[in-house]
């Protein structure tokens, strides 16, 4: 299998899927919290590069869903709806949050930015592979 045999509408659906997801949570669900816990103001916040952070941004999502796209086209196969979702989950809760609780481990950033944070990639992983499962 070549390692670019994959759905590519379904690659970037599911990336704006988390990217969509990734405004909602750090927009009007936990923006004010998510603020607070990293200790930035809106003027801050506002004052940075926008068009790198996006873009870099949504290049990684590209990246994370490129992945979970070809992991789910290595298998001999079909992967059924549910065993998508639940892969796209469990990268998250297996890998995703304990690799981030263990930077803030060791940065010793606070609990509530680690829930943020962790809440955020279970969602963005979980609408990737609703989107991978419904396309592919």
């Amino acid at each position: 299998m070549n390692i670019f045999d994959v759905n590519w509408i379904a690659v970037i659906a599911a990336a704006l899927a988390g990217f969509l997801v990734g405004g909602i949570w750090y927009g009007p669900i936990m923006g004010k919290k998510w603020m607070g816990a990293v200790g930035l103001t809106e003027e801050e916040i506002q004052g940075g590069n926008m068009g790198k952070i996006y873009g870099g941004a949504f290049v990684f999502s590209l990246v994370a869903s490129w992945t979970l796209a070809h992991t789910f086209a290595t298998y001999a196969i079909d992967l059924s709806f549910t065993v998508k979702v639940l892969t796209a989950f469990g990268v998250a809760l297996g890998f995703i949050v304990p690799a981030i609780g263990t930077n803030y481990l060791f940065s010793q950033k606070g609990k509530a930015l680690f829930f943020i944070d962790a809440g955020y990639w279970l969602l963005f992983y979980t609408a990737m592979g609703v989107v991978h499962a419904w396309l592919g």
